[in-house]
């Protein structure tokens, strides 16, 4: 059985820093943290969180399930998360998708807030009960139990499309992430907007990537063979949008002079390329989630669907 000893050793890090990354608190850089993490997937690790149990009597431990070690942003997400439960008296564990239907349950954790789209529905339903809530960061799910907080992908991807339009631009590319309901929603707003004010899209202009910066990269060179390029790429995700600056940069292409480029997320690498994206308000997203979490746990029983909203950040990758 893999210890904390055998994840710090790997790390090379103290005991004390593995915990602290495990527990989501804030006192290591989001690089270390990244690499525990990602070790503790690797090796398979597995919280003995029956003991803490055992030592309390109960459970006042949550768990926070996330996929995708490649966006940054979930960083703040746990920060809020963490600020929130911390001082509730609650700790906080972060589980991957491996081993998050080991501890989905009352006698390891009292609830879960779950951002992984390999936890289906029906999954997320059979586990979900009175005394287990759960909240739903990444989909709306309707059954029991489960309350959902989700960005408003639909009209944020529309707002900043309607501003970007206002701006003349006639011929457009969208970059979808991963299939999912945040990358449908941001491109069924992205269509809608494009068809409210007449502008047709061909299909052929429709790009699959996978939220991570290389698919950008990747596809930005596909459009780059084109006899005649897109206005506006506009991408899912800021990731992708950040991989196909890279590439247009690289083959003297300039953005925005040439082809401007759009983001979605606004995370910690938005802002060193300047990138014109919708700011997802992460920390409160967290934050949020950990207050009705801890509410549903305490008796509070409310599972209505709680939309955060966002705003365009204007930078320069827009001319």
């Amino acid at each position: 059985m893999v210890t904390l000893k055998d994840i710090a050793q790997k790390a090379g890090v103290s005991l004390s820093t593995v915990s602290n990354a495990l527990n989501g608190r804030k006192n290591i850089g989001p690089e270390t943290r990244d690499r525990i993490l990602a070790i503790c997937e690797e090796m398979h690790y597995q919280p003995n969180l029956i003991g803490r149990s055992l030592k309390t009597g109960n459970s006042r431990v949550i768990m926070f399930n996330f996929t995708d070690f490649d966006r940054g942003f979930y960083l703040k997400i746990i920060e809020g998360i963490s600020d929130y439960v911390y001082a509730k008296d609650y700790d906080l564990i972060i589980c991957t998708s491996r081993s998050c239907e080991k501890f989905m349950n009352q006698s390891f954790t009292s609830g879960c807030i779950t951002l992984d789209r390999h936890c289906s529905d029906s999954l997320l339903s059979a586990y979900a009960s009175e005394k287990y809530p759960i909240i739903s960061m990444d989909r709306m799910i309707n059954a029991p139990f489960i309350k959902s907080v989700v960005v408003d992908n639909y009209s944020a991807q529309r707002s900043l499309m309607e501003q970007v339009i206002q701006r003349g631009f006639r011929s457009y590319a969208f970059l979808q992430g991963f299939p999912s309901e945040d990358s449908s929603q941001r491109y069924a707003g992205f269509l809608d907007a494009l068809t409210q004010h007449g502008i047709p899209f061909k299909q052929e202009n429709l790009y699959q990537g996978d939220y991570k910066e290389r698919s950008g990269y990747q596809t930005a060179r596909l459009i780059m063979l084109k006899s005649q390029l897109p206005e506006v790429l506009v991408c899912a995700n800021d990731n992708m949008a950040i991989g196909a600056i890279k590439a247009f940069r690289e083959n003297g292409l300039r953005v925005p002079e040439d082809i401007s480029v759009t983001g979605f997320d606004d995370d910690g690498r938005a802002k060193e390329f300047d990138l014109t994206t919708v700011e997802i308000p992460n920390y409160e997203r967290g934050y949020i989630a950990a207050q009705y979490l801890l509410a549903n746990i305490e008796g509070a029983a409310d599972y209505g669907t709680c939309k955060i909203s966002t705003r365009v950040k204007w930078r320069s990758t827009v001319r």
